[in-house]
């Protein structure tokens, strides 16, 4: 079985050294750098299946790294590491491309256990092509909303709750199910930011006045299709 490849860009040398040898003893090749324009060059060299990011770096930061890979790359797994904990730096990340996030300090294992539900969530959605949701098609490989005419990109993260929203479509999507599963756990924080991105998916489903994603209060959300 092939090794899965992890690129680390870490501007701080002995915390990069220090998380490349924890990964690699875990049986993860990984390719460090220590500014976002060598990340960059080792991504289109080493094609790796995951990226584990640091926002703050020199000659291009994580933000804009992840947004330009976005362009090109739709799916490939985008870890932030940052010290940064405000919802709009967060909210920001994600609307980058980002789908995850870890606030320094860290340990190893909540890293490793992020990283391959990444890559577990990938693998599972990898047939996943166009899902019809009321007069829209939902392209999850693509992150598009197709109505008529007109096609809406959405983030990776909008993508996954939709998916999710789908699943379950006329049931109660459980809130901390879904907390736990893509934002990693279920505390105040990412709550707020999960409502933000339910108001965002509503806004992009408007037209379709048969959908809804309703609030199922104290229990979770329900898109109703």
């Amino acid at each position: 079985m092939n090794k899965v490849k992890v690129l680390l860009a870490e501007d701080e040398t002995s915390l990069g050294m220090i998380v490349k040898e924890s990964l690699e003893t875990r049986d993860f090749t990984v390719f460090l750098a220590e500014n976002g324009e060598e990340a960059e060059q080792i991504y289109r060299t080493e094609q790796p299946d995951i990226l584990v990011l640091d926002v703050m770096m020199p000659k291009k930061d994580g933000f804009t790294l992840a947004q330009e890979i976005r362009q090109e790359n739709k799916r490939i797994p985008i870890i932030f590491l940052t010290a940064k904990s405000q919802t709009s730096d967060v909210l920001e990340g994600f609307n980058k491309g980002g789908n995850d996030y870890l606030k320094k300090p860290f340990s190893m294992e909540e890293l490793i256990v992020r990283i391959k539900a990444l890559l577990n969530r990938v693998e599972l959605k990898s047939n996943v092509e166009q899902i019809k949701i009321g007069n829209y098609l939902f392209n999850f490989t693509k992150q598009t909303l197709h109505l008529e005419e007109n096609t809406q990109q959405l983030t990776h993260r909008e993508a996954e709750l939709l998916f999710y929203l789908f699943e379950k479509k006329n049931e109660v999507l459980d809130r901390t199910f879904i907390l736990n599963k893509l934002w990693g756990n279920d505390d105040f924080f990412n709550a707020r930011s999960m409502d933000v991105f339910i108001s965002k998916l509503r806004k992009k489903l408007k037209k379709d006045e048969n959908i809804q994603i309703i609030n199922v209060r104290g229990f979770g959300y329900k898109l109703i299709c």
